[in-house]
């Protein structure tokens, strides 16, 4: 955040006698770091220095001596923001500081907490807590014991039902008594029903393994406080004061456990803003700052309003839209600065023009004197980054992605780029190993193993290696019959190859594969990498052939590199929440991208007022310059479909907001919407239809002296190698079958009679008796 000047008015306010830490803060800030006795409710709208008045309210319980260091507990979201405040305590009272040790998150204070109690739940104090892929891993040991099929109800989708279970307090008896009920809205049909009881068996198999997950370290220590009253009475009397960060973003246990931990005193502090509650996706609930003041009857409700962040125009837009949500408090930003441009609202044709549009956009900015580092794009889903991405590269913009992989690099594009590559050449071994057993197959790392040996034995790719051997004994039959599946699949998607588009291609492909299938069943972010492929298959309408495409993808991963700190930012703008940058593009502002059509369906009027929430948070990003963004057509599904502009840009205040069109929107219909838009007189800038560009594999504007060349492996011979030359009758060892006799030759293959009867070998697994 930037540093907030001291204004005259706060330096008259406050007066001579003002104590040096106080320095600076304007009347609210200071009246929210004074208020120190009963609840108090600090609404922090955007770039209104709450980190500030919260370091400074610590500081200043420490300098009255009104608390001890270890009396005062403050929590956070972040250990980031635990450190950064414990270091601002430090730098504005010295020493009288030192000893803040519960300054920290919710989970590493529950933590130390349940170190001290956990014999009370059951465990001891050296209790280990499990990550998400133990948990996992658990839970599939759990569903397989209960001969529950883990490919119709992954491990991973009861994990991410039982975290949200917890978020929400709830024990495994309270679910089954939900379920009995008909009001658990989530998980419920989990394994015909039996998630509660997989739940539960889950908790006892954690007991014996002395270990807890994250979310039981707050639902332990609640179970704690409520079984225990002598237990609750000694933190009640330790903690004389409690600060909270974010309380927005409070899920039912967070809320539960700050209202029986605050004590009579109820000396409690919540620093939040209702309007950037984002994050109701993964159990934040937005009503427990809404209905703070029915909590604590009597509390103190201190507004900050006055920004230190952003300009007049990017206020006022901002202010304007999130009128439109029911469910706040209500407050509106202000500035003393008066300048600065408006919001600028560009239509454009499509997706490919828009990252055109940034692009060029961009290149401008750092023309006139920008840095990279000055700009950020905030999508509202990670599969808008590829044709930025794309584009960046094509140009040589330096950029970053921020909060995940870039689009190239994530797990389920390379998956496909890998399936796309052994059918275009079956020599591929590095393709076939990273896609023969994902989804899973049956085809152990044994299997795997042995097919690689084979493969360097006799000279030959895997490929033919797999053919060689499901004519043979050498695989068990668990391992022959998925091989030979998939040997019979890729046959066909190489003929397949031959006759459609290359696009429809790896749809079909990753439909027969199951694939889809195996994301479709992941409730945690399968969504998120289905839509990610879809993009893919989107995008690859627009190159002539298989082989370009991939030409390109080996290009644009070649061209990939370190951007430094010199870098135009990428993310998401769930991720880019508390940061700030001097210009923000907002692309994708269309009806069912943003706001998005699944939050809607699923939540209805709330899903569409956190929409609107995430709107609000990202325009109040910039400082300087907001430029959105919304497309007249844009692939989905791999067809064009019109679009039409975001409701939320209809909500800003036209005096905020500058609109430029090249869609021709009246003509479409915007104006029988009769929006605001057009009563203000806005006249869209016509321009001629034109087709969506393609870019048919060509890189242009790339520096191609730029790739180094790297050397290709040679294709392997994929025919049978010569025999080793062992007659019939020679007598041979097989490490598997033992001694036997040669009966009859065949290529590299043998029939050789063993003790246990006939097998078909392969020669290069048999030695000379």
């Amino acid at each position: 955040m930037s540093a907030i000047p001291i204004s005259v008015q706060a330096s008259s306010h406050l007066g001579a006698s003002a104590p040096d830490y106080m320095s600076g803060l304007n009347p609210e800030q200071a009246k929210a770091v004074r208020t120190v006795t009963g609840p108090v409710l600090v609404l922090a709208g955007a770039g209104t220095g709450k980190t500030r008045v919260l370091t400074t309210r610590i500081a200043h319980i420490l300098k009255q001596g009104l608390a001890r260091p270890s009396e005062i507990l403050c929590v956070t979201f972040t250990n980031k923001a635990a450190r950064e405040m414990r270091e601002r305590a430090e730098r504005l009272i010295g020493p009288a500081a030192t000893g803040l040790y519960n300054l920290g998150t919710f989970h590493s204070i529950a933590a130390q907490i349940l170190r001290r109690h956990a014999e009370l739940v059951g465990l001891k104090s050296t209790f280990t807590i499990l990550d998400d892929d133990d948990q996992v891993r658990l839970l599939k040991q759990i569903i397989e014991g209960r001969r529950i099929d883990t490919k119709r109800f992954p491990p991973k989708t009861l994990a991410h039902f039982i975290d949200q279970w917890k978020n929400k307090g709830l024990t495994p008896e309270q679910v089954a008594k939900l379920n009995d009920a008909k009001k658990c809205d989530e998980g419920a049909d989990f394994a015909f029903g039996k998630g509660a009881e997989i739940y539960a068996e889950y908790q006892d198999r954690l007991r014996v393994l002395n270990a807890c997950d994250f979310g039981d370290l707050l639902l332990h220590t609640l179970k704690i406080f409520t079984q225990y009253h002598e237990v609750l009475a000694q933190y009640h009397a330790r903690f004389k004061y409690i600060l909270v960060d974010e309380y927005q973003d409070t899920n039912v246990a967070q809320y539960l456990w700050l209202r029986i931990l605050t004590n009579a005193d109820r000396n409690l502090c919540c620093v939040g803003d209702d309007d950037q509650s984002i994050y109701g996706w993964r159990g934040a609930e937005v009503d427990n700052i809404l209905k703070f003041e029915r909590d604590y009857p009597g509390a103190e409700v201190i507004r900050l309003e006055r920004n230190y962040r952003s300009t007049k125009h990017i206020l006022g837009a901002a202010a304007g839209l999130i009128k439109a949500n029911s469910a706040r408090l209500g407050k509106t930003l202000w500035t003393e600065d008066q300048g600065g441009k408006k919001v600028l609202v560009q239509g454009i044709w499509d997706s490919a023009a828009e990252a055109q549009w940034v692009s060029e956009d961009i290149e401008k900015q750092k023309k006139s004197g920008r840095a990279y580092q000055d700009m950020a794009v905030l999508v509202r889903a990670s599969f808008q980054m590829r044709a930025f991405e794309e584009r960046f590269l094509m140009l040589q913009i330096p950029y970053v992605v921020i909060g995940g992989p870039r689009f190239f690099e994530r797990a389920e594009i390379r998956d496909a780029i890998a399936y796309l590559r052994l059918i275009q050449s079956p020599d591929d071994d590095l393709a076939f190993e990273r896609i023969i057993n994902v989804p899973k197959r049956g085809i152990g790392d044994a299997t795997v193993q042995k097919l690689l040996m084979q493969a360097r034995v006799a000279g030959q790719s895997v490929m033919a290696a797999v053919r060689d051997l499901i004519d043979t004994d050498e695989l068990p039959t668990r391992a022959r019959t998925p091989l030979t599946a998939f040997v019979r699949d890729y046959d066909r998607w190489r003929e397949l190859a031959k006759t459609i588009k290359h696009d429809m291609l790896l749809d079909t492909v990753l439909t027969d594969a199951g694939y889809y299938d195996m994301h479709r069943a992941d409730k945690v972010s399968g969504q998120s990498r289905l839509d990610n492929l879809k993009e893919m298959v989107n995008s690859m309408g627009d190159f002539e052939d298989l082989s370009a495409y991939l030409e390109h993808v080996a290009l644009v991963m070649e061209l990939e590199r370190d951007a430094g700190a010199n870098s135009v930012k990428i993310m998401t703008l769930h991720g880019a929440k508390g940061l700030e940058f001097p210009v923000v593009y907002l692309p994708g502002w269309e009806e069912g991208i943003f706001p998005s059509q699944r939050s809607m369906d699923e939540s209805g009027l709330r899903g569409l007022e956190e929409e609107r929430r995430l709107a609000y948070v990202g325009i109040t990003r910039a400082r300087e310059e907001a430029r959105i963004s919304f497309v007249a057509n844009r692939q989905v599904y791999g067809r064009w479909t019109s679009q039409l502009p975001s409701r939320f840009i209809d909500e800003m205040p036209i005096e905020h907001v500058e609109a430029v069109s090249q869609t021709g929107y009246a003509q479409a219909g915007w104006t029988s919407q009769e929006s605001r838009w057009d009563r203000a007189g806005y006249q869209p800038n016509y321009t001629k239809r034109e087709e969506p560009k393609t870019f048919g594999g060509n890189l242009s504007g790339v520096d191609m002296s730029r790739l180094e060349s790297r050397p290709h492996r040679p294709s392997a011979p994929a025919k049978p190698q010569p025999s080793k030359g062992l007659p019939v009758g020679t007598r041979v060892f097989h490490v598997k079958f033992g001694y036997g006799e040669v009966k009859e030759t065949e290529g590299n293959k043998l029939i050789v009679r063993f003790e246990t009867g006939d097998k078909k070998v392969m020669d290069s697994f048999v030695e000379k008796a």
